[in-house]
């Protein structure tokens, strides 16, 4: 039973380290699209009024929060690394510290999730309701340039918040089933040296 579970908390690990990469790497991609169609169309970026297209200041808009999403992702990237540093992805036994790189690793892959997924759907709201696609239409024509009504990067949060969210999952399973397997062997030892007596 132990093999399975060692093997399961393997994955986990491994699976919670994937998540943050993925996180990572959405996070530097998340508005490469906004930036080809909308970019260009502000002219001066001093008066950012002076646009050709209206709503294209949802560009300036993401910039704060896409630093920050960079920045907590690599955060998240470090706390996947807490785990391999505690042996979390091979300990047959578990300590304060394999609990606490799961517990803040879990915090901050759901922390991330949670509020890079209001924060994005605000902004796909903003992009398809405050972008005036007919200017940007012609925008594109004249300048030969990205026209999309597409929101597809900033939907695809969903995929790498569930992923992180998934990781969280396989992680709280495997130290549960840890936490069974210990006792259960701890209860065997017990019995063992009640025989012995």
């Amino acid at each position: 039973m132990y093999k399975k579970q060692l093997r399961f908390q393997k994955i986990a690990c491994l699976l919670a380290i994937i998540a943050a990469a993925v996180c990572f790497v959405y996070s530097l991609g998340v508005i490469t699209d906004i930036y080809d169609a909308l970019y260009t169309t502000m002219r001066n970026p001093n008066d950012l009024t002076d646009t050709k297209v209206q709503g294209s200041i949802i560009y300036y808009d993401m910039q704060d929060f896409n630093k920050s999403f960079v920045n907590a992702s690599i955060v998240l990237i470090l706390l996947s690394c807490l785990l391999f540093l505690t042996n979390t992805q091979v300990r047959r036994k578990y300590y304060i510290g394999n609990y606490v790189a799961i517990g803040l690793y879990s915090a901050g892959a759901v922390a991330l999730s949670v509020w890079s997924h209001m924060q994005i759907q605000g902004f796909a709201v903003q992009y398809r309701t405050t972008v005036d696609f007919e200017a940007l239409k012609e925008y594109s024509d004249r300048w030969n340039t990205l026209y999309t009504e597409s929101t597809f990067w900033l939907d695809l949060h969903y995929l790498v918040g569930g992923l992180c969210l998934l990781a969280v999952a396989a992680l709280i399973v495997s130290m549960v089933w840890k936490i069974v397997l210990m006792r259960a062997e701890k209860k065997l030892i017990e019995e063992g040296k009640e025989a012995l007596v």
